[in-house]
């Protein structure tokens, strides 16, 4: 039996840190970013851990 293919949307758009946590790129950093402080689009450039019951899901999604 073929190996499982992992979900290639989402391992792009979340990595595994040394300890096993998913990280991942936050939203709101498209657009209209004149509007938010300088403070808050700073807030938003870091990358940010998912909760648990989610990386649950998307651990086996990415599978590696």
């Amino acid at each position: 039996m073929p190996k499982m293919k992992s979900n290639s949307a989402a391992s792009k758009r979340i990595r595994v840190t040394g300890s096993g946590k998913l990280m991942q790129a936050g939203s709101a950093m498209r657009h209209n970013l004149e509007h938010k402080s300088a403070r808050k689009r700073r807030a938003l450039k870091a990358d940010q851990v998912l909760a648990p019951a989610q990386s649950k899901k998307l651990k086996s999604m990415i599978a590696k």
